[in-house]
């Protein structure tokens, strides 16, 4: 899983390309890696229909066997993941406008940037559990697309379509968890920078 996304937008900009209110969040463009904040978009619950931009850490508590925060979650049938997904204020939106990939022999290995060139800000699936401190989020993962399984990744998160982002924050479980799936690789594009 990537440890390295670029939010490369104010809050004012990410608020408006997701409908949602930004209140008084002061984000103006940065990168994230966990245990940093970032914003993400979260809604009123069952509706879905007011969203909110909200400033979350990346990386929630662990299972109880666990020692680490996870910032990426893939068994979406685990039940210690069900149980938030079941609940639709649990999930929300992760603003991205690009994220990172190291891949290569060692020794000559290289960092690659992936981005959706026809969104500026597109987003991840997550989900939002309470930390000691602070509220978190974690990025829901799936199966790599072609583009991406070509630089060696064995996962990638789950980019949601924009007609999609209703269902993740406020639809039914069931079809939530169904858009868990690779983002089309003709959809994406790769460099050795973020876009800029």
């Amino acid at each position: 899983m990537t440890s390295l996304y670029r939010l490369d937008a104010s809050a004012g900009t990410i608020a408006a390309a997701f409908d949602a209110d930004a209140g008084d969040d002061p984000w103006t463009g940065d990168y994230v890696a966990p245990g940093r904040p970032a914003p993400v978009i979260v809604s009123d619950g069952r509706s879905g229909s007011r969203r909110f931009l909200r400033p979350r850490l990346w990386g929630v508590p662990p299972p109880p066997q666990g020692d680490r925060p996870v910032t990426a979650v893939r068994n979406l049938e685990s039940p210690f993941w069900i149980g938030t997904l079941r609940h639709a204020e649990l999930r929300c939106l992760v603003p991205v406008t690009a994220f990172s990939y190291w891949s290569g022999a060692a020794g000559a290995r290289r960092q690659h940037w992936f981005s959706v060139p026809s969104q500026r800000v597109f987003a991840f699936a997550g989900i939002l559990r309470q930390g000691e401190d602070w509220p978190c989020f974690a990025i829901v993962t799936t199966e790599p697309n072609r583009l991406l399984a070509h630089h060696q990744p064995k996962v990638m998160p789950v980019i949601l379509h924009p007609g999609d982002h209703a269902t993740w924050l406020g639809g039914e479980w069931r079809a939530a968890v169904a858009l868990a799936a690779p983002f089309p690789s003709q959809s994406m594009a790769v460099g050795e920078a973020p876009p800029v």
